[in-house]
């Protein structure tokens, strides 16, 4: 996606961590700035990795998003999840149908536009 840019990917996924999110919409672009609240290492039968992260003052949305990707050696099998609750933010409440497209484009992107929730 042309119109988003994840910052900064050199970043180390670790607690405290700062990342954002540039995004391009509507002729100008916004940097949404979040801090990675906690990190998912787990062996056993099946291996889990993942972090999750809140968003910081600036950001467009207030809320927390967890990635995980999970790895059975048994089959071979690999299963990702992403979880994410937010409400708008001032400057998104204010425009909040238009603030909503960048989010559901992403969502289609991932699941074929099957996602539910706004």
């Amino acid at each position: 996606m042309d119109w988003l840019e994840l910052c900064w990917t050199d970043t180390v996924i670790k607690v405290g961590s700062t990342v954002g999110v540039l995004v391009g919409h509507y002729g100008f672009w916004s940097l949404n700035p979040c801090r990675i609240a906690y990190v998912l290492e787990e062996r056993g039968r099946v291996e889990k990795f993942g972090f999750a992260y809140g968003t910081l003052p600036g950001h467009g949305e207030i809320g927390e998003e967890r990635f995980s990707v999970e790895f059975d050696p048994q089959d071979s099998s690999v299963w990702y999840d992403l979880y994410a609750f937010s409400r708008p933010g001032v400057l998104a409440r204010m425009g909040y149908p238009l603030a909503r497209a960048p989010a559901k484009e992403i969502r289609e992107r991932f699941d074929g536009g099957n996602a539910a929730g706004g």
